[in-house]
């Protein structure tokens, strides 16, 4: 998808509201404390840490936005411009007032690789194009790498791979991917999928029906190419960057199942994997509340192991969406966030 458009529609969908929605929200819209009654956007913000700025809930930006029709492209916010608080039928209300530009004679153009983004991007850049998370059926008829040109045990950018099996697509963009780690329900024991990463883009170069070897060229690679990389479908037409913020829904399992990028423990703008997925009504943009596990101690009268009540640790949204394993960024940490925590809705 042009990034361009991206940029457009992330932040219109970020700022322009539901009628409905608002009417339904609109008594649950509280300011946050020491509120502002305007801000000037500077290089660096995301639309999520304004509206921080101004209100209790973030995800509920768009109820509150004050479309001005007279402003070229309102939905887009950009350094310099200035956010101000105002107040219609006793609601709270948020409208846009340009920043100063110089001003000359030429065409109107819309810098939209200056518009702020949505959430920081750059925390989750990797994990919308590199990982995937696929099932145990697809991850076994996925070609595998056998050899690469001249039986070399491993390849990279400008080398050539052969694969065999029968493509899951018949495109010529393929990407290939190393099984990286097996996500298991904590609770039911279900198998939910196998975490893949990208290690290089290919295109594949011939097929031949009769021995099943697809040839690729790699175009471009983060590590080495092995035997038995796995080939499938190049989902950059898919990835989804436009986010629609809203409240999660109230599940009964939903937990944390790993941290993604290799850290120990879980803060502020760490990606997270968790347990559900498109099976649970799960979509892109889902704010979810999370809530340590309670901690067990002993009485020191009885003796007995009792289990303290769950306390609120943070706040996530949903950025990538699998069938059964979703992805999702932490955007507010208040204590430390671990493995098995429980999502609620917020």
């Amino acid at each position: 998808m042009n990034r361009w458009l991206c940029a457009t529609l992330t932040a219109a969908c970020l700022l322009l509201g539901n009628p409905l929605q608002a009417e339904v929200r609109k008594d649950r819209i509280e300011l946050a404390e020491g509120h502002p009654t305007e801000y000037v956007v500077v290089k660096g913000d995301t639309l999520w840490d304004i509206s921080g700025r101004f209100l209790k809930s973030p995800w509920l930006w768009p109820d509150v936005w004050d479309v001005n029709p007279q402003i070229d492209n309102p939905h887009l916010i950009y350094p310099g411009d200035i956010i101000y608080l105002t107040w219609v039928d006793g609601q709270p209300r948020l409208s846009l007032k340009r920043g100063v530009r110089k001003l000359s004679p030429q065409a109107r153009v819309s810098p939209l690789d200056h518009a702020i983004p949505a959430i920081p991007l750059r925390d989750i850049i990797s994990f919308l194009n590199d990982n995937v998370v696929v099932e145990q059926n697809l991850l076994d008829k996925a070609p595998y790498v056998i050899a690469g040109k001249n039986q070399r045990i491993i390849a990279g950018a400008g080398d050539r791979v052969y694969a065999r099996g029968e493509l899951v697509e018949d495109i010529e963009r393929q990407n290939l991917y190393r099984p990286a780690k097996e996500y298991i329900d904590p609770e039911t024991s279900e198998l939910l999928g196998y975490e893949l990463f990208k290690v290089a883009d290919g295109r594949v170069h011939n097929k031949d029906a009769a021995t099943q070897v697809v040839t690729l060229d790699l175009l471009k690679s983060n590590e080495e190419v092995r035997a038995l990389d796995r080939v499938l479908p190049s989902d950059e037409s898919r990835i989804e960057s436009v986010f629609y913020p809203s409240a999660g829904p109230e599940l009964e399992r939903a937990q944390i199942l790993s941290v993604l990028g290799g850290v120990a423990k879980i803060g502020q703008f760490d990606a997270v994997a968790l347990n559900i997925g498109k099976r649970e009504g799960i979509e892109t943009g889902q704010v979810f509340a999370v809530f340590n596990k309670g901690e067990e101690v002993r009485d020191p009268l009885t003796k007995e192991t009792i289990t303290l009540p769950s306390e609120r640790a943070g706040l996530l949204m949903v950025f990538k969406v699998f069938d059964k394993v979703s992805y999702g960024l932490v955007l507010r940490a208040t204590n430390v966030i671990s493995v098995g925590d429980h999502l609620r809705a917020p």
